[in-house]
């Protein structure tokens, strides 16, 4: 139950075309600002485009996550990321067209692929012993990490270096890459389901407490990292210092996503998660009560290590309350949860920052989260209750199936 256990081929490939396929997304929403930004009222149209952007994913995660046969799930994923590329495509070369027509490639660059990373995950955990889901969880968290830290970056020098359009183009050739890198890769994840999507909706809907509490730990960082640049303006310090530290976090995430993965970590994953959201709570609010630079910088590093730590229980408790053939829909349903989270933080931020101080809107958005911790635990005790009392037999089924060995290994979460 190590990192070598992740370690192979098969998931070196995996790795480079899940970064192909989730670089343009995290660079979306920078890149559609630069697009239109010299544009009369550009960034109030960049800020629309992106909201169009994320209204795709939004939408488009758990209508199409919930169509993903296990046992095709390579057509799927390739249909869905060729209407990505074609999305990012046409903004890209119609970067001067109509607002509504660069809206409508907006939302299909958000909506067509937006099941690819629920999908790209349970291909990730087939790849390696079921002894090693945590470690491979961690190591894709650590993976995209770097994406989300690298993306930003990458989108400012190449629109501001050679044009505002490059980004976008190169968004859609990486996700046409991933698409020729899905072929050396499995047809699939397992064999299709009998229930129908009806059925599996029924069984998704019961998974609900572990949405909420995804959707919170990002509606916490959502709200962080938006209200940041407020934060420090109202602390006297340069707001240009909000970039490295976001890139900190982002490091932080990584570190934390590393730790979690190298030993098995004592009591059950909801207890786990909890505490692991009440830490990156603290530390958020740390971050809007220490008045220097430095002191703001440390607090926001820790929490996103205790947030990658939080992400990864999530997933692993959502591969125990679901059954294997409706993982994949499940990951897409709780990455539309984690986009209409961020979504809210934006919301919910722009409101308060009108009423309020920088610090009081954060720490507003940890008493949020704490109360949405809270109600997902107490979710997920209720529906064990139910669980062990025999009123859902499919979750049971699905715990069982979820716990058969792989490759001679055995279910790490089983011993904890």
């Amino acid at each position: 139950m190590t990192y070598r256990d992740v370690a192979s081929k098969q998931v070196l490939i995996w790795a480079c075309t899940a970064v192909a396929s989730r670089m343009p997304v995290a660079m979306a929403p920078l890149a559609l600002v630069f697009l239109v930004r010299e544009r009369p009222g550009g960034y109030s149209l960049g800020a629309a485009l992106a909201a169009a952007y994320v209204i795709g994913e939004i939408i488009g995660a758990p209508v199409l996550g919930m169509r993903l046969d296990p046992a095709r799930g390579r057509r799927h994923l390739a249909f869905g990321l060729a209407g990505g590329a074609v999305g990012f495509a046409g903004l890209g070369v119609l970067a001067g067209a109509h607002p509504v027509v660069l809206g409508a490639f907006a939302l299909l660059a958000g909506a067509a692929p937006a099941a690819a990373a629920g999908g790209q995950r349970v291909l990730l955990t087939s790849l390696v012993p079921e002894r090693a889901m945590a470690q491979a969880l961690s190591a894709e968290s650590m993976l995209m990490s770097g994406v989300w830290a690298v993306s930003p970056v990458a989108v400012a020098g190449l629109a501001l270096g050679v044009a505002p359009r490059v980004p976008l183009l190169l968004g859609a050739a990486l996700m046409a890459w991933s698409i020729a890198g899905h072929w050396l890769l499995p047809a699939g994840w397992g064999k299709g389901e009998q229930g129908g999507e009806a059925g599996r909706f029924r069984v998704l809907i019961r998974a609900w407490p572990v949405y909420v509490t995804g959707a919170a730990s990002l509606t916490l960082l959502g709200l962080a990292e938006l209200t940041l640049p407020a934060l420090l303006e109202q602390r006297g310090i340069g707001v240009g210092w909000s970039g490295p530290m976001l890139a900190g976090m982002a490091v932080g995430a990584a570190v934390g996503a590393f730790l979690y993965g190298l030993r098995p970590w004592p009591g059950r994953l909801r207890t786990r998660s909890v505490v692991l959201m009440c830490g990156m709570s603290v530390f958020v609010t740390l971050a809007a009560l220490i008045p220097g630079a430095a002191g703001i910088a440390v607090a926001l590093v820790l929490a996103g290590t205790f947030q990658s730590g939080a992400l990864i229980t999530r997933n692993l408790s959502l591969r125990e309350a679901v059954p294997p053939g409706a993982v994949a829909a499940g990951y897409s349903v709780m990455y539309a949860a984690a986009g209409a989270g961020y979504a809210a933080a934006g919301s919910l931020a722009g409101g308060l920052l009108q009423l309020v101080a920088p610090s009081t809107a954060i720490l507003a958005g940890v008493l949020l989260t704490l109360l949405l911790t809270a109600l997902g635990w107490w979710g997920e005790v209720r529906r064990g209750r139910s669980s062990a009392a025999g009123n859902l037999p499919v979750d049971t089924v699905a715990a069982g199936a979820e716990g058969a060995p792989v490759a001679g290994g055995c279910d790490t979460e089983r011993r904890l």
